[in-house]
């Protein structure tokens, strides 16, 4: 295969749709994940399609290492590896940290910040036999501000913003840039929870004055993929001046 490879992690909806349907559209052979929606997978492969691009269905649990590792084992036999890897996979947890179980926890961890650590560990072999790649780690601007009500939240985040500081030093001698986009108020269905008035309210505090939409965070990773290769190590915020 001549086209470059991207792995989108937690693909289905959201911001991991809007930046798998934005590789393909520039001409990237596409990896679509998610852990169980797969009937959305199948949706966005129909939508990926339609458009002229390419893409493979990788379903799995990012937040488990031997799944990965089967995933990667498929990349691996259709491509040789990737040169891109978007992770993006991520669940919320609102509520007070002394309600939180030790299972919403661990949950939280696997999912937000294990499937980063799990994913680069297997993507970084092939990056560094062909001296190229691009990392780009989906984040919060939580993870550098924190949020009252969602700390364990806020604290998946900030791993992965020390991750992606520190492993970009580790790989920059192999040409390896790992940056990530520390997203503020953007309108997924993580933000289902809000009834109409709670956005009003929430947009009128953003100076922008309104939510950001996936399409723009896929965007900036694009250009991530795409741009600057003296630009690593770092955390850009995209939240209509929030924070």
């Amino acid at each position: 295969m001549n086209k470059k490879s991207v792995l989108v992690t937690g693909s289905s909806r959201g911001i991991g749709r809007a930046c798998a349907i934005a590789f393909a559209k520039a001409g990237y052979h596409v990896f679509i994940n998610c852990r169980q929606n797969i009937a959305l997978l199948h949706s966005l492969q129909d939508e990926i399609l339609s458009c002229g691009g390419t893409c493979t269905l990788l379903p799995g649990d990012v937040g488990d290492p031997s799944q990965v590792k089967s995933m990667f084992c498929q990349i691996e036999k259709e491509t040789g590896g990737i040169d891109i890897l978007v992770n993006n996979a991520g669940i919320a947890w609102f509520g007070l940290l002394t309600d939180m179980t030790d299972e919403d926890w661990s949950s939280l961890l696997q999912t937000n910040l294990s499937s980063v650590f799990y994913c680069c560990r297997a993507a970084i072999p092939h990056m560094v036999s062909v001296k190229c790649g691009r990392i780009i780690n989906i984040s919060s601007m939580w993870g550098t501000a924190g949020a009252s009500c969602e700390a364990a939240y806020s604290a998946t985040k900030s791993g992965i913003h020390g991750l992606t500081k520190a492993l970009a030093k580790e790989l920059a001698p192999s040409n390896i840039q790992v940056n990530a986009i520390a997203c503020g108020v953007i309108d997924t269905e993580m933000n289902a929870r809000l009834n109409e008035e709670e956005r009003a309210a929430l947009a009128d505090e953003i100076p922008s004055g309104r939510f950001g939409a996936p399409e723009e965070v896929a965007s900036l990773a694009l250009s991530l993929a795409e741009g600057n290769e003296y630009l690593t190590g770092q955390i850009i915020t995209l939240d209509g001046v929030w924070i």
